[in-house]
């Protein structure tokens, strides 16, 4: 249930919508120093997005997932970089209410507060009196020089039985950043490696992928509300798709301001605009990006309403959910590339989106939960009648 004075999804939006001039300023000094600025992290802020995820206990707003959506879109209008980050923030901060509120208590002591990590169990946590020591490396941890905390995930040490992964959450300061993050594509995200060097984690800051995954986690407060009760993969991937909707978005519109006066060199038409071919790759770009914000805002009006009726998930369900990041992300990255394509050779100059678009879009479908290509496989499975053959559901 939202706090009663949880802003409306329309002034969350406008919000957002304020944030879009300063974004794009800032988008060649992201690009370089690989990361977010202060302005931006001021701005964003001052801007009240970073509650929508923060339980209503906490003076959070807890927004429906069409807000997340809506709002997540309009942010990539401006960036992809910052617009990943706060998608990150939006899903890691969302996750973190399933820890126990003693925990909680310690991460919402900042109303501002800025989660981050991954899913990958790519450390070891061995039992020891009180909690437990962690070691590891973790790849790929976006708006990690941004936050304050971090949920890093460990297999046990001294399992008797199938071992099974435990979440930790761990103040950033308690690890070691490896600035390693030199890519192609989003490069503000500030991806960099996190390492731990027998770091003590608490009892009360771990839970098991049980815990994580199927039971709607260990909040007394938070267990009974009905969405937390939504499988957390079907509640992530459908924060994260509005970052791909607005990208695509941006990309159409940043197109269409440069179309006016523009001629096709080599070719008898004076303008660009005139052209039929032009025509043609504007309207399937559209048409690919109207279908799927659409397809986004059925999937977060699913998710309502199942939520609102208290019905389970079935496996079935949870795999089409899946597949939805999949399949929005690449017609979006279609739209993009035909975009691109039509853009001509002056769209390679820094100071036009274009390409900063489609390498940032690019990079956000090789995601391991977005790549289209293994969800669209994993749905196709399902629809056969075979088990699915992936755990993360």
């Amino acid at each position: 249930m939202p706090h009663r004075t949880a802003p409306s999804r329309a002034e969350l939006v406008d919000a957002a919508a304020k944030l879009v001039p300063l974004l794009r300023s800032r988008a060649l000094w992201i690009d370089e120093h690989r990361r977010l600025p202060d302005d931006v992290i001021e701005a964003i802020e001052d801007s009240g997005l970073l509650k929508m995820q923060v339980p209503a206990q906490y003076g959070g707003y807890e927004s429906d997932i069409r807000a997340y959506v809506d709002v997540l879109a309009e942010v990539a209008r401006g960036n992809s970089s910052v617009a990943f980050c706060l998608s990150v923030y939006a899903s890691l901060g969302w996750m973190t209410g399933l820890w126990p509120d003693e925990a909680l208590d310690e991460v919402y002591t900042d109303p501002q507060v800025r989660v981050s990590g991954t899913t990958a169990p790519t450390g070891t946590a061995r039992r020891t009196e009180g909690g437990y020591v962690l070691n590891g490396s973790w790849g790929f941890n976006s708006g990690v020089l941004h936050s304050q905390w971090k949920i890093n995930v460990a297999m046990p040490e001294d399992s008797t039985g199938p071992a099974i992964p435990l979440f930790c959450l761990v103040p950033v300061s308690d690890l070691r950043i490896k600035d390693d993050w030199y890519t192609t594509g989003l490069r503000g995200s500030g991806s960099v490696t996190t390492v731990a060097e027998d770091v003590f984690v608490p009892e009360h800051r771990v839970i098991t992928g049980a815990d994580f995954y199927q039971s709607g986690g260990r909040s007394l407060v938070n267990a009974a509300k009905p969405a937390y009760g939504v499988p957390v993969l079907v509640t992530t991937n459908a924060i994260q798709v509005g970052q791909l909707i607005g990208a695509a978005r941006y990309a159409l519109s940043a197109f269409l301001e440069r179309l006016p006066g523009r001629p096709m060199t080599y070719t008898d038409y004076p303008s660009q605009r005139e052209a039929p071919l032009t025509h043609l790759q504007v309207g399937e770009a559209a048409l690919l990006i109207e279908d799927a914000e659409s397809r986004a805002h059925r999937f977060a009006d699913l998710i309502a309403g199942k939520t609102e009726r208290g019905e389970s998930w079935s496996t079935d369900e949870r795999v089409a959910s899946r597949v939805q990041i999949g399949w929005i992300a690449q017609q979006c990255k279609k739209a993009v590339d035909i975009l691109a394509q039509a853009s001509g050779g002056s769209s390679i100059h820094q100071d036009v989106p274009i390409t900063r678009i489609q390498r940032d879009l690019h990079a956000a479908t090789l995601h391991a939960m977005i790549t289209p290509g293994v969800n669209v496989e994993l749905y196709g499975r399902s629809l056969c009648g075979l088990e699915p053959n992936s755990a993360y559901l």
